[in-house]
Order: C-alpha cells, then structure tokens, then sequence
C-alpha cells in the first residue's frame, strides 16, 4: 500500500474513472454561424459535474441543506479543438484527477463521436455556504470520491 505524503493536500491519481453524460445541441446553443457558442461548452460541462454527483449518490442540494456547502469553479483552462453544430449528438465526460481535502481537479472533454471538440481542466473548491470560506469536502462524498479512486488504479503485479 503506498502512503500519501501529508504535506500534499491534493493526490495524484493517473487512471481515473469517466464518467459520460450525452448532450444534444439545441438551436439557442448556437450562435449566427450555426456553432455552440463558446460559453455554452461551459454550461454542458457544469451539467456533466452535476450528474457525475448524482451518480455517486449525492444531489447538490443535500449537500447545502445537511453541510452547508456548495462545489464553486476555482479556475478552469479549456481548449476549443473543432465546433460543435445544432442537432449534434455530444458525450461530455467527468475524470477526477485529484482528489484534495477541500479541492478537486476533473478532466472533462466534449466529443463528437471518438472526435474531441473542447478539453478542460477544471478546479472545484468545497466552499462553506455561509462565508464562501474553503472547507473540506463532507467525508460522506471524499469516502465515495476515494473509492471511485481505488476502482480506477491499474491492479498491482
């Protein structure tokens, strides 16, 4: 069993699980030249988070009404690669690729079919509703984020 350091609040976990959440692109998605408009790609990613949660058990409601938290975007870098059209059938994906005491780093990527259109890296800070102040994620979620990370680590020799 490897031991974490614990100077490191986030943990490195190379082969994470993904998580898929289908997207169909609607007219008022696009903008006059008939492409997702850009901030659009956004809101497909925030709604994949969403139900990467709700498929781990756990509705962003409950977690403000029983622990006084909300999950806030602390930062995100994304690469547009090709557009995307009305009518397209899309997968948008979730990957955690650290999991911190009060932060998580996902990977998420928007593809047509095997073509990838936008990649992100995005941080998630766990946030106290009443002061906006970073707290640690409630240990129900961070116990279910762990052994999401177990499942994905490769079986040693």
């Amino acid at each position: 069993m490897m031991r974490l350091k614990r100077s490191s609040p986030i943990t490195h976990h190379p082969s994470p699980i993904t998580f898929k959440w289908p997207v169909r692109v609607y007219y008022e998605d696009t903008d006059l030249g008939g492409v997702v408009y850009y901030a659009n790609y956004l809101k497909f990613m925030e709604r994949a988070r969403t139900e990467w949660l709700r498929a781990l058990g756990f509705e962003q409601t409950a977690l403000v009404r029983d622990h006084g938290v909300v999950f806030v975007v602390s930062s995100l870098t994304i690469d547009y690669l090709k557009p995307a059209a009305f009518n397209d059938e899309l997968t948008v994906t979730v990957e955690l690729e650290k999991l911190g005491a009060v932060q998580i780093m996902l990977k998420q990527r928007i593809a047509r079919g095997a073509e990838s259109l936008a990649t992100a890296s995005v941080r998630i800070a766990c946030v106290n509703t009443a002061t906006f102040r970073p707290v640690r994620i409630p240990s129900n979620l961070s116990a279910a984020l762990g052994r999401q990370v177990a499942k994905a680590k490769p079986p040693e020799d």
